[in-house]
């Protein structure tokens, strides 16, 4: 599964789209070299991942670095496809919360 992209996260389990979608369309971007960056309501960062293979499939796995406000925030996460488009993942935030989302491939 190729992974690189942007992905528009449509649903997530701690918040609703008026706080994800507030400033920008939600979004996860992953490029080839299994970087990228990612923006949901007023948490954006860049995050540095690897393909990594499981019993159920592949998963990309990445630690994430970057600002909620004013707050320098990091963590973890990880994303594996559902559908053929649709990407279902999870976001964790150090020593805080964690969400699962869903999100759709960027036309």
């Amino acid at each position: 599964m190729d992974f690189t992209g942007t992905w528009h996260i449509y649903e997530m389990e701690l918040w609703d789209k008026d706080y994800f979608n507030m400033e920008v369309q939600a979004y996860i971007k992953i490029e080839s070299d299994n970087m990228g960056y990612f923006q949901f309501g007023l948490v954006y960062g860049e995050i540095d991942g690897k393909i990594v293979e499981y019993a159920d499939g592949k998963r990309f796995d990445f630690t994430w670095e970057g600002n909620e406000e004013y707050d320098h925030v990091f963590g973890s996460g990880w994303v594996k496809t559902k559908d053929k488009d649709i990407l279902e993942g999870e976001f964790r935030f150090h020593r805080g919360d964690s969400s699962t989302f869903l999100a759709r491939r960027a036309k």
